[in-house]
C-alpha cells in the first residue's frame, strides 16, 4: 500500500509544479497615481481660490488620482501665456499665483504638466484684490450657517449671484457652520463644495471661519488635533501676515485687508495651544487681536467676524448659552476699545441688528438705548424719518453695529423674548446672506433674502465735516 501511494505522489508531483507555474499571479493593488499609471485624473473638487491679495491668489482643487499640478493664467481666455507648476505627486493641488498686478482680471485653467486641462474657460478668472489702502469700491458677501443642502440655501446662492449680475464680488467670507452636522470631508463635499462651485468657489476667493459644528468632525479638542479636521484640510488661510495684518501662526484665527479695509477672521469655538479660548483675556487669540488692532489703527475701516454671536434671541439664547455670555462679557469690550466698526456672526439661525452702539455687556433686560446706543438713527438712509448714516471718526472709537446672519442655510427658529431689545431689526422667516460695499468713507450692508429683496441694510460714514452733515444726500460719498 505505501508503494502505491509513493507511486501516485511521484506522478502528481510534475503536475502540481506545472500548474504551479501556470497559476496567474496575484499583483499587490496600487493607489491611482495619474499619468504613472496611464489613469486620467478627473476634476472631483474646484478650483477654488484662497489667499486673496494685491499681488497673488492661492488655486485649489482635487483629484481622484495623484497627479502633478499646473494653473496656465493670461490677461485673457484665449491668450493664458503664464503658469504656474508642481511636480508633486498629489490629489490635493494649491498652487500660489505671485507677481500679479493690483485690481487686475486674469483668467486661468488647471490641469497637469501633460497640459491635460481639467478646467478653463471664460468663466474661470479672478480679480486680485485692490492696492492697501485704495478707496474703490469693493463688495464682500458673508454666508453663515450656509452649508445644510437645503432648499434655502440654495435660494440666498442664487440671490446673492442676481444681486451681482455683472458686477464682481471681490471676496466673500463664511462665519462658521459651513458643512452640517459633522464637518466631514463628505459633508464638505455635497453641502458646501457641490452648491457653489459654478457660481461662486471658482471666481471669487474665500475667507472662512469655523463653527461649532465644523469641530464635530474630530471628537478630540486639543488645539494640536484641530488639523485633522476636514475644515483645516480643506481651506488655504493666511497664518503669517501674507494678505495683511499680525502673522497669527495659525490657521484658526487671522487678519487680512480688502482695500481700504482690515478685516479679523477669528474662531470663537477652538481652544489654542494653551486651551484657552477666544474668551480668555490671556488666551493667545485675545493677545493676537490686541496685537492685530493696535498694528491696523490706520486702516479706514475694521471689520471683525466668527460664529458664535453676544447677541441674539434667535434660534440660540445669548443670556443662557455660557459661551455666547462669555464672548459678550469678556472679549467684546477688546474690540469696540480697538476701534472695530463692525462685527458679523453666525450661528443662530435668523437675521438680527443692532444700532451703532457701545458699552453694552449685560444681558437683555440690562439694554438701555439711551446708554448704550452712540446714534439713534436707523440708518436706512433712505429719506425716512431719522435715517441719516452711523457718522464716526477714524481716529476715536465711537460704536459698532453687531449683525447676526446665520440664515444662508439653516432658518428659523426664536426665544420667548424675540425679537432682542438691543435689535434694531430682526428677522426669522426669511433666509439671507449680508452683503458689504465700501467706497471710501461710506460703508454699506444689504441682507439679501432668499426672495430676491433686500430685507435690512444700513450706511455709516467716517470724517465727515459738521457742517456737511445737512447736505447728505442718498447714494452719494461724502470726503472731507
Amino acid at each position: 500500500m505505501k508503494k502505491v501511494k509513493l507511486l501516485l505522489l511521484t506522478l502528481l508531483l510534475p503536475i502540481l509544479a506545472i500548474a504551479q507555474e501556470t497559476q496567474p499571479v496575484k499583483k499587490p493593488v496600487a493607489k491611482k497615481k495619474g499619468p504613472l499609471m496611464g489613469i486620467q485624473a478627473d476634476l472631483l473638487r474646484g478650483p477654488y481660490l484662497q489667499m486673496a491679495t494685491p499681488t497673488s491668489m492661492t488655486v485649489r482643487w482635487r483629484t481622484n488620482v495623484y497627479d502633478r499640478s499646473r494653473v496656465k493664467y493670461g490677461l485673457s481666455s484665449d491668450s493664458l501665456n503664464m503658469r504656474t507648476d508642481d511636480s508633486s505627486l498629489v490629489n490635493e493641488h494649491i498652487i500660489t499665483l505671485k507677481d500679479l498686478k493690483p485690481s487686475t482680471k486674469y483668467f486661468y485653467t488647471v490641469g497637469n504638466l501633460a497640459d491635460t486641462t481639467l478646467q478653463g474657460d471664460e468663466e474661470n478668472y479672478f480679480y486680485t484684490f485692490p492696492e492697501t489702502g485704495s478707496e474703490q469700491l469693493v463688495r464682500i458677501a458673508g454666508f453663515g450657517d450656509c452649508g445644510n443642502n437645503s432648499i434655502n440655501q440654495r435660494s440666498v446662492r442664487d440671490q446673492v449671484v442676481n444681486y451681482l449680475g455683472d458686477k464682481y464680488l471681490n471676496a466673500w467670507i463664511l462665519m462658521g457652520d459651513n458643512a452640517y452636522s459633522d464637518g466631514t470631508d463628505a459633508e464638505f463635499q455635497a453641502k458646501f463644495f457641490n452648491l457653489y462651485k459654478d457660481n461662486l468657489l471658482k471666481k471669487y476667493p474665500l475667507y472662512p471661519v469655523p463653527g461649532n459644528h465644523d469641530y464635530h468632525d474630530f471628537n478630540s479638542s486639543p488645539a494640536n488635533d484641530q488639523n485633522k479636521i476636514a475644515y483645516y484640510q480643506n481651506f488655504s488661510l493666511p497664518t503669517q501676515g501674507e494678505a495683511g495684518g499680525v502673522a497669527s501662526n495659525t490657521e484658526s484665527y487671522y487678519s487680512y485687508d480688502i482695500a481700504n479695509i482690515h478685516f479679523l477672521a477669528l474662531d470663537s469655538y477652538g481652544p489654542d495651544k494653551k486651551g484657552t479660548h477666544i474668551y480668555d483675556q490671556m488666551g493667545e487669540q485675545v493677545e493676537w487681536v490686541k496685537k492685530d488692532l493696535a498694528a491696523n489703527q490706520n486702516k479706514q475701516w475694521v471689520v471683525a467676524y466668527w460664529h458664535h454671536p453676544p447677541y441674539t434671541m434667535g434660534s440660540h439664547d445669548s443670556d443662557k448659552e455660557s459661551l455666547l455670555v462669555k464672548i459678550r462679557e469678556n472679549f467684546i469690550k477688546t474690540l469696540e476699545d480697538g476701534g472695530v466698526d463692525l462685527i458679523l456672526c453666525g450661528h443662530s439661525h435668523v437675521y438680527e441688528r443692532t444700532k451703532l452702539i457701545k458699552g453694552y455687556y449685560g444681558k437683555e433686560a440690562d439694554y438701555d438705548a439711551k446708554k448704550y446706543e452712540i446714534s439713534s438713527s436707523t440708518a436706512l438712509y433712505d429719506g425716512s424719518k431719522n435715517s441719516a448714516p452711523y457718522l464716526k471718526s477714524k481716529t476715536k472709537t465711537d460704536g459698532t453695529v453687531y449683525v447676526v446672519s446665520g440664515s444662508a442655510g439653516a432658518l428659523g427658529g426664536h426665544k420667548e423674548t424675540w425679537p432682542h431689545n438691543a435689535m434694531y431689526y430682526s428677522n426669522n422667516e426669511v433666509g439671507g446672506a449680508v452683503m458689504l460695499e465700501v467706497e471710501g468713507n461710506r460703508l454699506d450692508l444689504k441682507w439679501i433674502c432668499s426672495d430676491g429683496k433686500i430685507g435690512d441694510h444700513f450706511t455709516m460714514m467716517k470724517d465727515v465735516k459738521k457742517d456737511e452733515e445737512k447736505t447728505l444726500k442718498q447714494d452719494k460719498k461724502l470726503t472731507k
